[in-house]
């Protein structure tokens, strides 16, 4: 039998007018210290993005996605992830996960326990993000 160990995981949203409430699920980000693991799952509905705020203009689009590609840089360390990226795993997952009132942020952190955190991070993905986009 597999060893269950611990991971932490933070939803990245999408919030247009931080004062309206509403977000978006865009992406999941999740580190489990055990494995030296942390990695993201992202991806923008631009559909759902334009029905819940339609007032944002192309570049502001454009750079949601961006962002949202430069969160899943940072977590692998990737040399073109700026200063950020360089830092430690940990650190990494800190800056990642704290708390934002820009348009693209961290949601809660919430902990788990699990035998594969790729896996794992791929279930939350499909559960959390994909799932919310198709319906």
């Amino acid at each position: 039998m597999l060893e269950r160990v611990a991971f932490e995981y933070a939803v990245i949203r999408i919030v247009p007018r931080v004062e309206r409430g509403e977000y978006l699920n865009a992406g999941v980000i999740l580190i489990c210290r055990r494995h030296r693991f942390l990695d993201a799952r992202t991806a923008l509905d631009q559909v759902r993005l334009r029905a819940l705020a339609p007032y944002l203009d192309e570049e502001t689009v454009t750079l949601i996605g961006r962002q949202l590609d430069l969160i899943c840089r940072i977590c692998s360390g990737s040399p073109d992830a700026g200063p950020i990226g360089q830092l430690t795993q940990r650190e990494r997952w800190h800056w990642l996960a704290a708390p934002a009132s820009t348009i693209v942020q961290p949601g809660p952190v919430h902990s788990g326990l699990g035998t594969d955190p790729a896996a794992t991070l791929d279930h939350l993905y499909v559960d959390l993000v994909q799932v919310s986009a198709e319906t």
